[in-house]
């Protein structure tokens, strides 16, 4: 049973920074990749980021590009996605998701497996 626990939401100010992690258990991880998400009130689910489990390859939504940076911990299985610069529009409920396969995916159709979410509130 694939299970993902985020963790580091909170308030901040803008232009400041918060790390999110996500812990997965339950599988081999090598062969999948991990994104975070976010999902503001009234809108839809988007994607933020997105790293590749074995390779390591990225990719980030232009609106956080320069601004956030997503890595992982192997031995940890963890996968974390450092914020900076943060702005008022950053504030969102933000999922960590896992799919199997290597391949990018920024739909969050394409995600098997999703977290319960942590609330990021960035005030001006």
């Amino acid at each position: 049973q694939v299970q993902l626990v985020e963790s580091g939401g909170g308030l901040v100010q803008a232009g400041g920074s918060l790390r999110l992690s996500c812990a997965a258990t339950g599988r081999t991880f090598s062969n999948y990749a991990m994104a975070w998400f976010r999902q503001a009130p009234g809108k839809e689910r988007e994607f933020v980021a997105v790293i590749t489990w074995r390779s390591g390859s990225t990719y980030y939504a232009d609106s956080v590009k320069g601004r956030f940076t997503i890595s992982r911990d192997n031995a940890k299985n963890t996968v974390y996605v450092q914020m900076s610069s943060l702005k008022p529009e950053d504030t969102a409920v933000y999922y960590c998701a896992a799919r199997l396969g290597s391949v990018v995916q920024t739909s969050r159709n394409e995600y098997q497996y999703w977290g319960q979410g942590t609330q990021v509130t960035v005030s001006s």
